[in-house]
């Protein structure tokens, strides 16, 4: 007997644009957006994200829009060698994430920014928790205009209850902690991104790993569909990857978030 469409058909949905597909398999190309495959899931009841409490190391961020594109790569390559140390860790893509936009409750006025944020409707209070519980954090972000992904600034603006902590006069959550950075891109804006993601952790009282960022372009000379090969197969980025970390994990190692506590004078805007 042949099997009917209705009988046969899954609902896929792209997780960079919402584009929702009808069919056995996900298309090859997002006809909205133009992603791959990779970036479609089957469609179900979303849960909102919850943090089951268990401390681990390592809080590792993937900070595209694309999961899996190119800082995907530089991702998987460091959840492989994170695991390969043995290091605890969670994986977080951004955009199968719910994350809003900062309320810029602060704005209104200091003590209006708390923690926990006010904001209790999306998965950033979870991330919250889990950025205190870590003991680093280690991003990687595409380099969107000579800047971070709209996705991961979002994240990082939500940090801003974590920060203000600091301006209130209260004990800070993540005074001492390590971060080290990921980027990749078609052209120019590696070191700007970099530093400007580092920004927002200095704030919080973070300390960059020695030699702890990494950056990769390919080039404007050509086409950007030709970057995926080329950071797939470059082991210059296998080997920058690998190094910050094993250098975010070896300062980890060396418990200065313990040794600081109560030595550090936080001054932070």
């Amino acid at each position: 007997m042949k099997k009917t469409s209705l009988q046969t058909s899954k609902s896929w949905k792209c997780s960079v644009c919402g584009y929702i597909h009808t069919g056995d398999e996900p298309p090859e190309e997002c006809p909205q957006c133009s992603s791959s495959k990779k970036e479609y899931s089957e469609l179900s009841e979303r849960q909102k994200l919850r943090y089951d409490g268990k401390k681990f190391d390592v809080l590792l961020i993937n900070g595209s829009s694309h999961r899996g594109h190119n800082t995907g790569i530089l991702t998987d390559l460091a959840e492989e060698a994170l695991k390969k140390r043995g290091v605890s860790y969670k994986r977080f893509n951004l955009n199968e994430l719910d994350i809003h936009h900062c309320w810029c409750c602060y704005s209104m006025r200091d003590s209006a920014c708390t923690y926990p944020c006010r904001n209790q409707l999306d998965d950033a209070p979870s991330l919250h928790e889990m950025i205190i519980d870590s003991r680093a954090v280690i991003v990687a972000s595409p380099i969107n205009w000579n800047n971070m992904s709209a996705r991961l600034k979002d994240f990082l603006d939500r940090l801003t209850c974590l920060q203000n902590l600091y301006l209130l006069d209260k004990k800070g959550l993540t005074t001492g902690k390590l971060v080290g950075i990921l980027i990749n891109g078609h052209e120019d804006g590696g070191m700007k991104t970099a530093m400007d993601i580092f920004l927002y952790f200095q704030q919080m009282g973070y300390i960059l790993a020695p030699f702890g960022i990494a950056y990769r372009t390919h080039g404007a000379r050509y086409n950007s569909k030709t970057d995926t090969g080329f950071f797939n197969n470059d082991e210059m980025l296998k080997k920058d990857v690998e190094g910050v970390v094993a250098n975010v994990v070896e300062t980890m190692k060396q418990g200065l978030e313990i040794k600081l506590t109560d030595k550090i004078v936080p001054v932070s805007e």
